[in-house]
């Protein structure tokens, strides 16, 4: 038996079995308990000060600490907002769920399966000891090791074209135009030596699938992207509907490749905390140590929220209990109803 294509069958057909029940069975939310859900969010957690930026990318520390903005983005793309909404920062592993659904979407899920591997971890998501334990090496494409061999996957003649397709995919999903934040680029390439050290490992076992240094570079860009707290939002919801951006109308992932990419994003998109995030909120998300979060209500509307200050685990404090606060207030865990 193949363990891992059968754990990961099971994932899948337990978040197709979830995306049905919560599309059949999900009271219309009026537009005034959307936005009082995001404003008493906001409201709860904005003088929470716990925690601190990540200061393993330098320039990270110098992002005001007491930024904070959460957004409910709908899959006919209606918004409802509080706080900090346009403020511009790095997307970092935010990122990882959107490169993993262009290779889907340029060759299959199958080949994210085969070529990376869908285990989640349960480790840190720069872990090393992970490329040990596992003969697969790179596991899972939201943690750095399966996300710098996903960038090397995408199908590319150099790097400039592979660059050109993941910024492309990525401005699909957020329907609009994106850029690199220089600054941020700049102090994570520099001080990079771990990645590269992972990059080069992968290549070693044959689990890299482009040039070490170019994958390692992309990868540092597509963590670089500068985004808001709207933007992840939209690009949440552009997967609550299927794939298809409610603002643009672009269809950017096939509707039939969703369930997969939300499993994935359900059992690793948190590292080594996301049984407890999955236990807390009930929903497909994606952190980043850039302070953003968004999490996913499949078939109905996307969470993101966005505050610098981390836990040890490197996940946004006020962000994680924004939408977990909105998620049982509403009722939307794809496990049912989890009132916090």
């Amino acid at each position: 038996m193949n363990i891992q294509s059968n754990t990961f069958s099971l994932a899948t057909a337990g978040i197709l079995s979830t995306f049905l029940m919560v599309n059949s069975a999900l009271a219309e939310f009026s537009d005034e308990q959307l936005q009082q859900a995001v404003d008493e969010a906001y409201e709860e957690f904005k003088d929470d000060d716990s925690g601190k930026n990540a200061d393993y990318i330098p320039i990270l520390t110098e992002v005001p600490s007491d930024l904070f903005g959460v957004v409910i983005a709908t899959r006919d793309g209606k918004l409802f907002v509080a706080g900090d909404i346009d403020y511009r920062f790095s997307i970092q592993s935010v990122s990882k769920p959107f490169t993993a659904a262009l290779i889907m979407q340029q060759q299959s899920p199958d080949a994210v399966k085969e070529n990376i591997g869908v285990e989640p971890t349960g480790m840190p998501f720069n872990s090393k000891v992970a490329l040990a334990l596992y003969e697969q090496r790179s596991v899972n494409p939201m943690v750095n090791a399966g996300a710098i061999a996903a960038v090397s996957l995408v199908e590319a003649s150099d790097e400039e074209e592979r660059w050109d397709l993941i910024l492309k995919n990525m401005e699909g999903f957020a329907g609009g135009e994106l850029e690199i934040l220089d600054e941020v680029f700049e102090s994570e390439y520099s001080s990079s030596a771990s990645n590269r050290g992972i990059a080069n490992l992968l290549l070693n076992d044959g689990r890299l699938y482009a040039d070490p240094e170019e994958s390692l570079r992309v990868y540092t860009m597509q963590c670089s992207l500068g985004v808001n707290t709207r933007d992840l939002a939209i690009m949440g919801a552009t997967l609550a509907n299927g794939g298809e951006n409610p603002v643009t109308g672009d269809r950017v992932l096939a509707e039939e490749h969703v369930p997969e990419l939300l499993a994935i994003m359900a059992t690793a998109g948190f590292y080594d905390e996301s049984g407890e995030w999955m236990y807390s909120a009930g929903l497909p998300a994606k952190t980043g140590v850039g302070g953003g979060i968004v999490a996913v209500v499949p078939g109905e509307f996307a969470i993101a929220a966005f505050s610098p200050r981390l836990n040890e685990a490197g996940n946004s404090i006020r962000a994680m209990q924004a939408i977990s606060h909105i998620s049982g207030k509403l009722g939307v865990g794809v496990f049912g109803a989890n009132p916090n």
